[in-house]
């Protein structure tokens, strides 16, 4: 399989309670919105090969052609000795020869979370991974897609990779709180072609991801900051991503349900990694329906017809420099490269108006004639207010979105910190 592919990084850790249901619900879902593979993202522990197991067994329950493929997190396998490659042959042994298994050029992919620093008693991650193929070859032959953290001039001397896949991509990184205005305004999101030059015609795989906010404090995985996330993000990658379409063979996801770092385009469920404080509550399954269209004109070549007026927003639960009455975890990191604005985007399938407002009443509503096709629009928050907006066209309301007081609303004095996001889109 060699075609365009779009497939959403999956943290299996966080399906403790999942039975072949609810991955069955997962892979369908997923694949009616143009997804075709899962990345499963495994540890160590023996139960998450179990789920990994019911997956598979959901996938060939369905007798659907979606994928499943090994994504190992090399950040918590061990990779120290020879005889740490034996959990990767035990994987590869459960799903090499599975019908939803993907394959690439022929071979079993698989990628990584890192990885670099996994040597597998060798000196260099040249031998370190050509090893591990070597030991997984009598099981079948790997088409390795690594996101190893490296500098890209290292790839011609690393032949052990077919691939290379840019997880930092997905994000304006780079920035800082000392970068300049104008460079935050309208951040750059600009490595792949880096990598790309240095693979020397191998696989690339892209990342793109909607968001980034992570809350966990010292006492816990010490991860509390964020990317921004604003300008639009989720829609500015994968529009970037669609024009260089002729050097990305993959684009991946992240994620489905990673939960800790707030960029989930899946529903809320399994066991999260104890992000309640951030998640329960901020649903993103809108942003599946608007990565759809995206998707589709990636693998395509082409954007799909509008076929439905859709208005599509999202916005942080408080200003950005509120002070949270509860919280024993400070603001995080970078918090100062957001902006308190909320972000629309408008599908119309003719020209229309739209009136977006930030409180209930819309005094402080603007309107935009917006033409037909896609429009990014964005609107300042406001504190004890939410979000609205509503399409009208010819005088009638064809789309609207507003979701109420008790869903949403942007919190003067929150009890805890909350950068992540609540996603929207109209019903009508």
């Amino acid at each position: 399989m060699s075609r365009k592919l779009v497939v959403a990084h999956f943290m299996v850790g966080n399906t403790y309670p999942y039975t072949v249901h609810e991955w069955k619900d997962d892979i369908a879902l997923a694949s009616s919105r143009g997804i075709d593979a899962f990345a499963l993202n495994v540890g160590p522990e023996d139960w998450q090969y179990d789920s990994v197991v019911r997956c598979y067994a959901a996938a060939l329950e369905l007798k659907t052609p979606f994928k499943l493929f090994m994504s190992f997190d090399m950040t918590r396998i061990p990779g120290n000795t020879r005889e740490d490659v034996r959990l990767l042959r035990r994987y590869m042994a459960g799903v090499a020869h599975h019908p939803n298994q993907l394959l690439y050029h022929g071979k079993v992919l698989v990628s990584t979370f890192a990885g670099q620093d996994s040597l597998f008693g060798h000196a260099t991650v040249q031998e370190a991974w050509q090893f591990v193929k070597d030991s997984l070859e009598d099981i079948a032959p790997i088409h390795l897609i690594p996101s190893f953290f490296i500098d890209p001039r290292r790839y011609p001397h690393i032949t052990a990779m077919d691939g290379y896949f840019n997880w930092n991509g997905s994000w304006p990184i780079h920035l800082t709180v000392d970068s300049p205005r104008h460079e935050i305004e309208c951040p750059k999101l600009d490595t792949d072609r880096h990598h790309i030059h240095h693979l020397g015609g191998r696989t690339f795989m892209a990342a793109v991801s909607p968001w980034f906010f992570t809350h966990y404090g010292p006492d816990s995985w010490n991860k509390n900051w964020i990317y921004r996330g604003d300008d639009w993000l989720f829609v500015r990658r994968w529009t970037q991503l669609i024009a260089m379409r002729d050097q990305v063979d993959i684009v991946q996801i992240i994620s489905w349900n990673d939960y800790g770092e707030s960029h989930y385009i899946g529903p809320i469920k399994g066991a999260q990694p104890n992000s309640e404080a951030w998640v329960d509550g901020f649903p993103h399954d809108a942003w599946l329906d608007l990565n759809e269209y995206f998707a589709r004109a990636f693998k395509d070549g082409a954007y799909p017809p509008i076929e439905r007026d859709r208005i599509f927003m999202w916005s942080r639960p408080h200003l950005k420099a509120a002070n949270a009455t509860h919280d024993t975890v400070p603001r995080p990191d970078r918090w100062e490269l957001t902006d308190d604005k909320f972000w629309v985007v408008i599908f119309a399938i003719a020209p229309a108006e739209v009136r977006v407002s930030g409180t209930d009443g819309g005094l402080d509503g603007r309107s935009w004639l917006v033409k037909k096709g896609v429009t990014t629009l964005s609107h300042p928050m406001t504190a004890g207010g939410g979000m609205k907006a509503t399409m009208f066209r010819d005088g009638v309301v064809v789309a609207d979105c507003a979701p109420s007081h008790r869903e949403f609303r942007v919190h003067e004095r929150p009890r805890t910190y909350n950068f992540n996001v609540f996603v929207a889109a109209s019903l009508i």
